[in-house]
């Protein structure tokens, strides 16, 4: 399962945005089913930003997320995220 939160950052934010997306990368990292995890940016547009997180199910990231220091830690992030679907099942192609 594959967890995209994209967010719009004005570019004053950017600096402590990238430090508190990583401390919640940094906290998401010591949870079952957590995969892998990277913060990335728009190279078209510098104020777009996205968070993607690799699972082995929905649960284990449902479960990630209301993790005490996980919900501090995104807690000042929730004001620039984008409101959209976030969670994608990976399709194999042999499927």
């Amino acid at each position: 399962m594959l967890a995209i939160t994209r967010y719009r950052v004005p570019e004053t934010d950017a600096e402590t945005f990238v430090k508190t997306a990583h401390e919640v990368l940094r906290s998401l990292a010591d949870s079952p089913g957590h995969r892998s995890g990277r913060l990335a940016r728009a190279v078209d547009d510098p104020d777009l930003w996205a968070m993607v997180t690799d699972w082995d199910g929905a649960g284990y990231y449902r479960r990630a997320l209301g993790v005490y220091e996980v919900r501090l830690a995104l807690i000042p992030l929730s004001a620039l995220a984008i409101d959209e679907a976030g969670a994608y099942e990976t399709v194999d192609p042999a499927e």
